[in-house]
């Protein structure tokens, strides 16, 4: 749902498999990207994916970073099956005092209103999946967006959004119950121009898990992805940043 590209090589849906011998995320593996390692082993994928579906250019670094990749509302993560990184996707955590993510630059005409009025939203963003690896998994896509579901039930959004291209702008809305919000722009770094797909998350929760049960998730669960390993340290020196109806403890 609420991904950048939700297809697979080639530009087509995938039919997620309802009835399996083995559960999906049985050998899946979350992991939040904070060292420096972690993070770079993030942007190198971004780019190799980026460059084989032609949305940049080549660069020297052969890395794909923004500003927003260390804002203390940005969290990035890798997704690994059975070990080995097969795709990664950042979540932003929109309110009024926080607006750092590449949708609310692009559509601030549209998502800084409904943040003036006090609602949070879910932007996931950087969506990429490995070009070689990923075909061994074909769920990947449904496994990978839904940290935006997880994110959302943590955070209590109103909100969630999606950048995609035009062309998988019908699976969004079959598939994820998302409509359009804005027509396409291009964002800097990238060459070809993203809309923006939004649903309100309250509206449509029920539907898409009574579709889609892999999306639901535990408190348990959402604590352990969303929770920075500065938090788990009683002595560390935090500084927390209000969400309304939660909140974030970020390492200051």
């Amino acid at each position: 749902m609420f991904g950048a590209l939700g297809m697979l090589a080639g530009g087509k849906a995938i039919a997620l498999v309802h009835q399996r011998s083995t559960d999906p995320l049985e050998y899946v593996d979350y992991r939040l990207a904070e060292t420096p390692e972690e993070k770079d082993e993030i942007y190198r994928l971004r780019y190799r994916a980026y460059l084989r579906e032609g949305a940049i250019m080549p660069s020297e670094s052969q890395r794909v970073t923004d500003r927003y990749d260390d804002l203390p509302n940005n969290f990035s993560f890798g997704i690994y099956f059975h070990g080995e990184l097969l795709s990664s996707i950042r979540v932003s955590v929109l309110t009024c005092e926080w607006r750092g993510s590449p949708s609310s630059e692009m559509f601030a005409d549209l998502l800084h209103p409904e943040l003036e009025r006090g609602k949070i939203i879910i932007d996931p963003t950087r969506f990429v999946a490995d070009p070689e690896k990923a075909r061994k998994f074909p769920e990947l896509p449904y496994v990978t967006v839904r940290l935006g579901y997880v994110a959302c039930a943590h955070f209590n959004a109103d909100i969630g959004l999606a950048n995609v291209r035009p062309e998988h702008r019908a699976f969004y809305r079959r598939v994820f119950l998302q409509e359009p919000w804005g027509e396409p722009r291009l964002y800097p770094g990238l060459i070809k121009p993203v809309g923006l797909m939004a649903a309100r998350y309250p509206e449509i929760r029920e539907r898409v898990f009574r579709r889609f049960p892999l999306m639901r998730s535990s408190a348990f669960e959402r604590r352990m992805l969303f929770e920075r390993r500065s938090e788990r340290r009683p002595t560390a020196n935090k500084t927390i940043l209000g969400y309304g109806r939660t909140a974030i403890a970020a390492q200051s």
